[in-house]
C-alpha cells in the first residue's frame, strides 16, 4: 500500500479532527485492503477509533495484507454484510460509534440499514453528498455537492442539500459559506430549469428559509470560483469569486465536476453523506489512500460538531 502524503493541504482540517478527538468509525463489512486499511492509517494518525463489524478472519487477512496492524481495534461479529450493515447503524443508535462507513459491502445494503423506519438513522432530511476540495490557486476549501445521491433533486431537496454542505462548512469553522448555484448562465431563463430554481432558492435565503450562509444563483462556475471572471462580466455578487459551497443543479453535472477536480486538476479531496443522524464514509476502489484517510478526518470532523451542537442545545 502506498505511503501517505506528508504534507497535505488538508492538514488544518486534520489537526481540527485530532483536537475534537478521535470519532469512534464503525465500519461495516471491512474485509478489503483499501476499507480497513484506510481505517487503520486514520487510526495510526489519531483521526479515528475504529469498529471493525465483520468476520474476524476475513478481517485479520485483510489487515496483513496492507502493512498496518489490527492493534487493539474492536472487531463486532458478523456472519453476513447485511448483518455488519445493521450491527454497524446499531453501534451508532446506541451511541457506541460516530460515524458509520463502508466497507467491501454494496452501497445499497448499507443504506438500506441507515434508512430502516425502526432501526436505522433517518431524520427526515434528505442523505446528499458533500465533497471538500483542496483546488490548487483557490484559497478555500471548496465543497462540491451533490455528485453522488440524489439524480434530479427538486426545489425543496437542493434547499436540504444545501443546509446539510453548510452543516459541513460550519465544521470546517466557515461561520457564514457562500453558496453558488451552479447554473450555464448567470441569469434566470424560464427555459432552463436550472436557473429558475436557483433564482428561487435565493430567494428563499433573503426571505430567512436558508440560515448559516449567502445563496447566490444562478452563477455559471468561472464566476463563482474566479473574482476576475465575475468583473469582466459586470457581476457585483457576495458570492462571486468566493464561494465556498457549489451546488450542482444535477447529479450529472455533479459527478462531472467532482471527477474533473479530483483526475483532472489533482485536487486533494474527502467526502461524505449528510442527512443521517451521524456521517456516513462511502469511499470507492478509485480512490487513494489519501482521498479516504481525509474523508475519515472529514465525517469525524463533523460529527463532533455535531456533538457540540446537540449538548448546546440541550443547556
Amino acid at each position: 500500500m502506498a505511503d501517505l502524503k506528508t504534507e497535505s493541504r488538508f492538514d488544518g482540517m486534520r489537526a481540527d479532527a485530532r483536537s475534537a478527538g478521535s470519532g469512534r468509525v464503525a465500519v461495516a463489512w471491512p474485509h478489503d485492503e483499501e476499507a480497513v486499511g484506510s481505517i487503520l492509517a486514520a487510526a495510526r494518525q489519531g483521526l479515528a477509533v475504529p469498529v471493525l463489524v465483520g468476520d474476524r478472519s476475513r478481517i485479520e487477512d485483510a489487515v496483513a495484507r496492507t502493512g498496518e496492524s489490527i492493534g487493539d481495534a474492536q472487531v463486532v461479529a458478523a456472519h453476513s454484510p447485511e448483518e455488519a450493515a445493521r450491527r454497524a447503524v446499531a453501534l451508532v443508535r446506541g451511541g457506541d460509534a460516530d460515524v458509520v462507513m463502508k466497507g467491501s459491502l454494496e452501497t445499497a445494503a448499507l443504506l438500506k440499514a441507515v434508512l430502516d423506519a425502526d432501526e436505522g438513522l433517518r431524520t427526515g432530511r434528505v442523505l446528499s453528498h458533500v465533497a471538500a476540495f483542496a483546488v490548487r490557486d483557490y484559497p478555500r476549501i471548496l465543497l462540491v455537492t451533490d455528485a453522488a445521491m440524489n439524480i434530479a433533486p427538486t426545489v425543496e431537496q437542493k434547499q436540504e442539500i444545501i443546509l446539510n454542505a453548510v452543516e459541513v462548512a460550519h465544521a470546517l469553522e466557515v461561520p457564514e459559506p457562500c453558496v453558488a448555484m451552479l447554473c450555464a448562465k448567470e441569469k434566470v431563463e424560464p427555459r432552463m430549469l436550472a436557473t429558475v430554481e436557483a433564482g428561487e432558492l435565493q430567494e428563499r435565503w433573503k426571505n430567512g428559509e436558508i440560515p448559516g450562509c449567502i445563496v447566490s444563483g444562478p452563477l455559471a462556475l468561472d464566476n463563482a470560483v474566479s473574482s476576475r471572471a465575475a468583473e469582466l462580466k459586470g457581476i457585483d455578487d457576495p458570492v462571486a469569486g468566493r464561494a465556498d459551497i457549489l451546488v450542482a443543479p444535477d447529479i450529472e453535472a455533479g459527478n462531472i465536476l467532482y471527477k474533473a477536480l479530483a483526475f483532472l486538476a489533482g485536487a486533494e479531496n474527502a467526502g461524505i453523506i449528510l442527512g443521517a443522524t451521524a456521517p456516513i464514509v462511502l469511499t470507492s476502489r478509485a480512490d487513494s489512500l489519501q482521498s479516504r484517510v481525509d474523508s475519515i478526518a472529514l465525517a469525524t470532523l463533523h460529527a463532533r460538531y455535531r456533538a457540540r451542537i446537540s449538548e448546546d442545545s440541550s443547556r
